[in-house]
């Protein structure tokens, strides 16, 4: 008898290529079929969010992977963090910035079907986990049977892979989360 091996689908929110590299890597190493879901409103400016949106099409695509690109509306997201420009990096910005990109992910992954959802935010030490984990919960709570995989992306060797696949693949690799309250 010949074994079926199903793949588990996950909708992964991914903010760049470096970030999402060791994670896709993993993923497709350990049964998983990711769907890519590129959505950052926060990025700014606008160059900056298609140099990094062009860089992961074209490592996904290397992969075999389908990318989803979400709308670049830089408006909308202004107006969802208004009152909180001058916020510290891990505050209440960021939250109000990560709840509206994995509500967006949850909604999405809904209309494909998907019941898993992760993002690579969860890979970056600029970022609060706690914060990503709060927003992921959220984001699924209206959808039945809907999950939010709260891994730490930092672990287990991806963040030495991370700066391995950055060199062999030659990113872009910013140095900064992407608002333009963080550029400092």
């Amino acid at each position: 008898m010949r074994s079926v091996f199903i793949k588990i689908r996950v909708l992964l929110h991914c903010c760049c290529a470096p970030c999402s590299a060791p994670i896709l890597e993993w993923l497709l190493a350990n049964g998983y079929k990711p769907v890519l879901f590129y959505y950052n409103p926060n990025i700014f400016p606008s160059e900056e969010y298609e140099i990094r949106k062009n860089e992961l099409s074209k490592y996904a695509s290397k992969l075999g992977v389908e990318v989803i690109n979400g709308d670049y509306d830089h408006k909308t997201w202004l107006q969802c963090v208004t009152g909180h420009e001058t916020d510290k990096e891990r505050g209440a910005r960021c939250q109000l910035c990560f709840d509206m990109r994995l509500k967006r992910t949850a909604e999405i992954a809904a209309e494909m079907g998907i019941n898993l959802i992760a993002t690579t935010l969860a890979s970056s030490r600029w970022k609060s986990l706690e914060q990503i984990e709060k927003a992921g919960m959220k984001a699924v709570e209206p959808y039945n049977g809907m999950e939010f995989w709260a891994k730490n992306w930092r672990k287990d060797g991806l963040q030495e892979r991370r700066r391995i696949l950055l060199a062999e693949n030659g990113f872009y690799n910013q140095l900064y989360c992407g608002c333009e309250f963080s550029i400092k």
